[in-house]
């Protein structure tokens, strides 16, 4: 209904253009943009298990239609071309498992789609000095629901966002009743929203069945973020989905000279009404409650900065939220894995970053971060069976001084297992012992 209702107000006020400019009444005009993307992904398995190979183009094209210095109307649509380079609907033969990340690039839900075609955003916006309402169709970025950029078409909300951002503070809220999950081609109720990735185990070891069986109309999310003392920052996000969970995320950041910073934080969760359904098999949030504590240094050397960080979930609940919405900004999180699924989990992340250059530049990001995990086997702390691991990342950026919308980026990734775990392809493929290439060029315009 929401989109329905703005389509016509994008319609009357593109014909209205020419009357208010004849009128001199008030100054309209409208803006094109988009990005145009093509994603190579490769993920090289051990020994005989299968390889995956998937090419991907497609992007965004966005309208915004300005009405005077506070009113915006925009409408933007996002698609995902399979160039066919591999057919990712056969199965690797020991595992009968598909492709876990070249899938991300198209439809998951329906891998024999070659184009996936969405209007992600359709949105009024009015803004008038330090205050924003945002209605309808929209990208959020939060620590925990966000566009998560690692794909072709993002996560996208629809709903209702409010920012009121003076000099010194800002405060956000917002309501939204439907999400559009990366890598997905409409937008699904709440409940609907959650399950269409992989849904791993429950916690007595079957699979896991919330999957069209989560009840949840609505989505809050709050967010508060200000300076409580000179060289400290303080960010508070909650997240509230009815008859699931709510999650609150509260991150301290302190400065100790202008190239250091400590900054920490917690995240807590508790099942609210049903879990997302009465039924016990079919719950999505089966723990009462989930804990994570975490701490990061960072310190800044010219062109080069360092950073280090740990997170440890506590025992006595897994840490859950829904893949389908974004990635998970915590301290030890790395590009193509999650901490999501786990209780009593340990993880350290080391990450140097250096600019190389002056006119063509060169960013570069090296990362190395070690997961301990409960075993594979305890599915009550181990939602996905994902052993224990060591991952890095090789990230590179360039950023070329004449071609200023042109944005190339290369992943390598590396992921080995560590400990002991059962010699089952089930806990190696796509998981651990596997390399993987990611080249991607975006052009924005």
């Amino acid at each position: 209904m929401i989109e329905k209702l703005l389509l016509i107000a994008l319609f009357v006020l593109n014909g209205s253009v020419i009357y208010a400019q004849n009128d001199q009444a008030e100054v309209q005009k409208a803006e094109i943009s988009g990005q145009w993307r093509s994603f190579y992904l490769g993920t090289i398995n051990k020994g005989g298990l299968k390889d995956f190979h998937g090419l991907a183009t497609g992007g965004k094209l966005k309208y915004t239609h300005f009405i005077g210095s506070r009113l915006q109307l925009g409408a933007a649509y996002y698609t995902s071309i399979n160039s066919g380079i591999q057919d990712l609907t056969l199965v690797d033969p020991a595992t009968r498992r598909v492709s876990r990340y070249e899938a991300g690039l198209f439809d998951v839900q329906n891998l024999n789609d070659r184009f996936i075609g969405i209007l992600g955003e359709l949105y009024l916006q009015y803004s008038q000095s330090n205050h924003e309402l945002t209605l309808g169709r929209m990208k959020i970025k939060s620590p925990l629901l966000n566009p998560q950029d690692g794909r072709m078409i993002p996560t996208l909300a629809q709903g209702i966002w409010y920012k009121y951002q003076p000099e010194k503070w800002k405060m956000q809220f917002g309501f939204f009743n439907q999400i559009a999950p990366r890598s997905t081609s409409g937008f699904f109720d709440i409940g609907e929203s959650i399950g269409k990735y992989p849904v791993g185990r429950n916690t007595i070891g079957m699979r896991s069945l919330y999957e069209n069986n989560t009840s949840s109309k609505f989505v809050a999310i709050a967010n508060i973020s200000l300076n409580p003392l000179k060289n400290m920052e303080l960010e508070v996000w909650n997240y509230y989905v009815e008859n699931t969970f709510n999650t609150i995320y509260i991150k301290p950041n302190l400065k100790i000279d202008h190239k250091t910073k400590i900054s920490t934080e917690w995240l807590h969760q508790d099942r609210i009404g049903t879990g997302g359904n009465k039924v016990d098999s079919l719950r999505y949030f089966e723990d009462i409650t989930s804990n994570i504590l975490g701490v990061q240094v960072e310190r800044k050397m010219g062109q080069s900065k360092w950073s280090v960080g740990y997170d440890h979930i506590l025992k006595g609940g897994r840490f859950l939220f829904p893949r389908e919405w974004g990635r998970e900004s915590l301290f030890s999180f790395q590009k193509r894995e999650r901490s999501e699924g786990t209780a009593n989990n340990h993880a350290l992340f080391i990450s140097y970053e250096r600019t190389f250059g002056t006119k063509n530049k060169l960013r570069s990001i090296i990362s190395t971060g070690y997961q301990w995990k409960p075993s594979v086997t305890d599915a009550a702390d181990n939602k996905y069976a994902l052993p224990s691991y060591t991952h890095v990342n090789f990230d590179f950026f360039w950023i070329p001084e004449r071609s200023k919308g042109l944005r190339p980026e290369l992943l390598l990734t590396y992921k080995r297992g560590m400990g002991d775990y059962p010699d089952n392809s089930n806990f190696i493929l796509n998981k651990v012992d596997m390399f993987q290439i990611n080249f991607i060029v975006n052009y924005n315009f």
